[in-house]
């Protein structure tokens, strides 16, 4: 008899555990299983909750536009079939997750999130071939980082809330170690040629160049004590 609270705790535990596998409506997968998913999936809805600027520069065959952070997305999702598989994606993953919370609230029974977002797309060669120049070339790039100071290289997006956490602090040093080291904030979506061709697939990404080479490279949020430690 001693042992029937733990027997009953562990039957507890695993219908609980069912009952969450059962009842999951989303997926977070892969670049290449996203791809894969789509391709074997008849008529599939594509959801791109990016701004209708960033849709217009490059997005997924067949994808549908609705901006996550404009007013209308929910009257946007709802013209979906919420029985079908759905598929998001944004940038970098950051306004996908909202809108997947936003989708199962909404009643939507099967969505797959791609990891990562377009960036993790590009990075896994799954996007068109496009030789079209877009922002800084890498020889300018070259010429912007080979300097007699320290460059740190901030490469950010306007809708990234690492990046707009990060912002302040970055343009007060900017000002304040202006002898010691030059801050360049590089746009992601401008110059989506070099996001390419350096393989950054994550934003924020920092890098610290001296002499012209990367001593130090970061990726995602960082405090600002700890980025005055690596310029230093």
């Amino acid at each position: 008899m001693k042992f029937q609270p733990i027997f009953l705790i562990i039957i507890s535990f695993v219908i609980f555990s069912c009952n969450g596998q059962t009842s999951k409506k989303s997926q977070t997968i892969d670049a290449k299983a996203f791809s894969e998913k789509i391709a074997a999936t008849p008529n599939p809805q594509i959801l791109d909750v990016r701004t209708p600027e960033e849709f217009s520069a490059d997005h997924l065959d067949k994808a549908v536009n609705v901006n996550w952070l404009g007013d209308n997305f929910v009257a946007g999702a709802e013209k979906m079939d919420k029985t079908k598989p759905v598929f998001v994606y944004c940038k970098s993953s950051g306004r996908s997750q909202s809108a997947v919370e936003k989708l199962e609230e909404l009643g939507f029974t099967n969505i797959y999130q791609l990891q990562g977002g377009i960036l993790k797309w590009d990075a896994a060669g799954l996007s068109k071939p496009d030789n079209k120049i877009t922002g800084m070339t890498m020889q300018e790039y070259n010429k912007l980082v080979n300097s007699d100071k320290k460059v740190l290289i901030d490469f950010y997006a306007e809708w990234c809330a690492p990046c707009k956490k990060m912002k302040p602090y970055l343009l007060q040093m900017e000002k304040e170690l202006a002898d010691k080291v030059t801050i360049i904030r590089l746009d992601a979506d401008k110059n989506k040629t070099l996001m390419t061709e350096m393989k950054i697939n994550e934003l924020p990404t920092l890098l610290l160049y001296e002499n012209a080479a990367v001593q130090w490279k970061h990726s995602g949020f960082i405090s600002e004590e700890e980025l005055r430690k690596q310029i230093q």
